[in-house]
C-alpha cells in the first residue's frame, strides 16, 4: 500500500509538470523531484500523464430494483476503467429513493459492492417534502429534482412543491429540466403524424429547445428567487446557455450547470447510424447546440462534464420510438473521449481535469478528491498517450453488454486507477482489492 510513482508528467491545476508522487496508505503523501522511498513499490510513468480521478456527478447505476441492466457492482469497475473514481448516483431506481431509509439502502449496497467511491442523491416528488429536509448535507451529495418526466412517483411539476422546495431545502438542488406539458403535446402531433413509427430524428422535436428552456428557466428563476443552490444537469440547447454566467468564481457560485459526454460527441446527424442507441432525455440536438455548448464548457458558462451513464438492454433500446427508453452506457470511454477532443484542438488535457475532477470536487465541495495534492486522497489515473483504445463488445464491462462508442478508436488508453491509494484497475484488468469509500462534503452555502 505503498507506492512511489517517477517521473509522471502530471496533469493538476491548470498545469502539466513532469514529477513524482508518493503515496501511503490511502492518501498522497509527497509530490517533489527525485523523490526516494526504499518501502515503496516503485513504478515508472516516463511518458505517461498522472491525473485526479474523475468524479462524474450523474449517473444511473439501477440499483436496486433495474439490475437486469446495470448494478453497482458492474457499472462501478467500468468506471474505474474509465478513469472516474467517484460518482453520484441518482435516484430513480425502483423504489425511488425517496426516504432516509429508502436512500441508505443503496449506501449499504455501495459499502459492499462498489470499487469506486460513491455518494446518492436523494429523491423529490410532489409529496416527500419533509424527507427530503431530513437530508444531512455533509454525508449527501444533493437533492435530485425531475422538473420533467420520469420514472415513477418523481416528477415534481407542482408549483407550491417547487417554491416548497428551492425556498426550504439549504443543500444542492439538482435539476432534469424539460417541461413535461410541452413534450407530451409534441409526442401527440408526431403520433398523429407517424402513429407508433415515429422516426428516431424526431426526437430533438419531441424533447425540443422549448420544452429544455421553459423548465431550466423556470428553475432558475426558482433559485434566484429564493437564493437557493441550483445545479441544472445535462445541458442540450444553446438557448439555455443564456441563464449561465461565468463571473463569478465556483466556488461562490450559486447556480451552475453541467454538460455530458454525449451532448458534446454527438448531433442529430448521427441518429441515422446510431438510431435509439442515442437516444437520451434530453435528446442530442443540432450540430450548432453542440459547438454552443463546447463554447460554454471553454467560458466557464458550463461548470462540469459529467456522463449521465444510463444503462439500458440491447433488447429494450432496438424496440421502435416510444418503446426504446432513454439512456446509454459511456463512463468507460467518457475520460479518453474528451483526451480525443484535446488531441483533436477543441479543448486542452489541463481543461479536461479541470471540468472533470476539480470543478465537481469544489461545485459539490468534495473532501480531499478531485486534485493532485498532498494529503488528498489517492484517487489517481495513469492515461498512456501511446496506446490506442479500440471500443468492441469484448472489452466492456457494462452489465448491458454495449456501447454508443462501439467501432470508435481513441487515441488514448487508461493504464491505471488508484481509488484511496489501491490500484484497482491495471492493463485492463480489474483488480478486486475491496470497496470505494463514502463522499463526504463540506460546501453548504
Amino acid at each position: 500500500m505503498k507506492y512511489l510513482l517517477k517521473n509522471a508528467s502530471i496533469i493538476n491545476e491548470g498545469q502539466t509538470n513532469v514529477r513524482d508522487v508518493l503515496i501511503d496508505q490511502e492518501y498522497i503523501v509527497k509530490i517533489d523531484q527525485d523523490i526516494s522511498d526504499d518501502q515503496a513499490t516503485v513504478i515508472n510513468l516516463e511518458g505517461k500523464y498522472l491525473v485526479p480521478g474523475s468524479i462524474d456527478d450523474q449517473v444511473h447505476f439501477r440499483e436496486p430494483g433495474l439490475t437486469h441492466k446495470a448494478n453497482i457492482a458492474t457499472e462501478s469497475r467500468a468506471a474505474v476503467a474509465g478513469g472516474i473514481t467517484s460518482f453520484m448516483e441518482m435516484p430513480n431506481t425502483v423504489p425511488n429513493a425517496l426516504t432516509q431509509d429508502l436512500l441508505q439502502d443503496k449506501y449499504d449496497i455501495a459499502a459492499k459492492d462498489s470499487i469506486a467511491n460513491y455518494s446518492f442523491f436523494m429523491g423529490a416528488s410532489n409529496d416527500n417534502i419533509e424527507e427530503v429536509l431530513k437530508t444531512d448535507p455533509k454525508q449527501i451529495c444533493g437533492v435530485k429534482v425531475f422538473m420533467g418526466s420520469s420514472t415513477g412517483n418523481m416528477l415534481v411539476d407542482e408549483p407550491t412543491t417547487l417554491n416548497k422546495i428551492f425556498s426550504e431545502v439549504p443543500m444542492l438542488i439538482a435539476t432534469h429540466c424539460e417541461d413535461e406539458s410541452t413534450v407530451r403535446k409534441n409526442m401527440e402531433l408526431y403520433r398523429k403524424k407517424y402513429g407508433e413509427d415515429v422516426p428516431i430524428k424526431c426526437h430533438p422535436e419531441i424533447r425540443s429547445e422549448e420544452a429544455c428552456y421553459l423548465s431550466s428557466s423556470l428553475a432558475v428563476n426558482l433559485a434566484k428567487k429564493h437564493n437557493a443552490r441550483l445545479h441544472v444537469l445535462h445541458i442540450s440547447t444553446a438557448k439555455e446557455l443564456d441563464l449561465f454566467e461565468n463571473k463569478t468564481p465556483l466556488e461562490k457560485k450559486r447556480i451552475t450547470a453541467e454538460a455530458c459526454i454525449h451532448h458534446l460527441w454527438f448531433s442529430e446527424e448521427d441518429y441515422v447510424k446510431k438510431g435509439t442507441h442515442i437516444k437520451w432525455n434530453p435528446a442530442v440536438k443540432k450540430s450548432t447546440d453542440r459547438s454552443a455548448i463546447w463554447e460554454a464548457v471553454l467560458d466557464n458558462r458550463i461548470d462540469v462534464i459529467a456522463t449521465d451513464h444510463a444503462p439500458h438492454t440491447l433488447e429494450e433500446k432496438d424496440q421502435s420510438y416510444f418503446k426504446a427508453p432513454s439512456g446509454g452506457p459511456l463512463v468507460q470511454h467518457a475520460l479518453i473521449a474528451l483526451f480525443e477532443k484535446a488531441r483533436q484542438g477543441v479543448i486542452s488535457k489541463e481543461r479536461v481535469i479541470e471540468k472533470t475532477a476539480h470543478a465537481p470536487a469544489k461545485l459539490f465541495g468534495v473532501e480531499k478528491r478531485g486534485f493532485i495534492r498532498e494529503g488528498f486522497f489517492a484517487d489517481l489515473v495513469v492515461i498512456d498517450p501511446t496506446r490506442e483504445t479500440h471500443v468492441n463488445k469484448e472489452q466492456l464491462l457494462y452489465k448491458c453488454g454495449w456501447s454508443p462508442f462501439e467501432g470508435t478508436s481513441f487515441s488514448h488508453s487508461i493504464a491505471t486507477t488508484f481509488v484511496n491509494g489501491k490500484i484497482v484497475f491495471d492493463n485492463g484488468v480489474i483488480q478486486e482489492k475491496g470497496s470505494g469509500q463514502r463522499l463526504t462534503f463540506n460546501r453548504f452555502d
